[in-house]
């Protein structure tokens, strides 16, 4: 069993990351679509200042955290401000700057994966930062998994929105994206209704059960 300091100092750095670096990807795939917004603003970097939100990335995540004895993580970053009229192919380019987000916490997931490993064969039990290694690499695979679910869920202004803002007619992606003033009501709705647990638990067990198959972790 951990105290609250020594589980804080576990989760903090994983939480970190898999926000920041989530919308770094969503900068940095805007870039190379054409959009200099995010450069111009600074936010087109791995500088996890540059996207932290004291209430999203800091104190929901610890909050949601401590509630649900860290069985559930929920949090975000500063969005990074996207010039839908600078992107080449803006419809399409959209969607795949949405996915970018989703698409580096699954990257992530397997990096901390590579970690976790590396730690139980260092073994835990006869090395501090082995035992380290282990419960951050846990908790890193964990939350990128949770938010990589999390966002691909399409309700607006979530990233999965943004992919089927871009699949349907441009009439109907404007009525859909209606919602989104209340999309946080909506996400909030479903997380106290046990509705996105039940969304997302299956991808969730499935994942983990083939990184932990890939990576040999028992």
């Amino acid at each position: 069993m951990l105290s609250l300091v020594q589980t804080l100092c576990v989760w903090i750095l994983p939480v970190l990351l898999a926000i920041t670096l989530h919308e770094a990807a969503h900068a940095f795939v805007a870039y190379r679509f054409g959009d200099s917004t995010s450069k111009m603003m600074g936010r087109l970097t791995l500088n996890p200042i540059k996207h932290i939100d004291l209430i999203g990335t800091i104190a929901v995540p610890i909050l949601v955290g401590l509630l649900s004895q860290f069985n559930f993580i929920f949090g975000w970053a500063k969005p990074v401000p996207i010039n839908y009229n600078q992107l080449g192919n803006p419809r399409r380019d959209m969607a795949l700057v949405a996915l970018a987000g989703p698409f580096s916490n699954i990257i992530m997931a397997f990096l901390w994966a590579i970690l976790l490993k590396i730690g139980i064969m260092l073994d835990p039990r006869s090395s501090i930062i082995a035992l380290f290694l282990v419960l951050t690499g846990q908790a890193g695979i964990f939350i990128n998994l949770i938010l990589a679910f999390l966002n691909l869920i399409p309700v607006p202004p979530l990233d999965g929105s943004r992919v089927v803002s871009g699949l349907l007619r441009p009439d109907l992606a404007a009525t859909y994206n209606r919602i989104e003033p209340y999309g946080l009501i909506i996400i909030l709705v479903m997380l106290a209704t046990n509705i996105l647990s039940m969304l997302i638990t299956p991808p969730m067990i499935w994942s983990l059960r083939f990184i932990h198959t890939l990576f040999g972790i028992h």
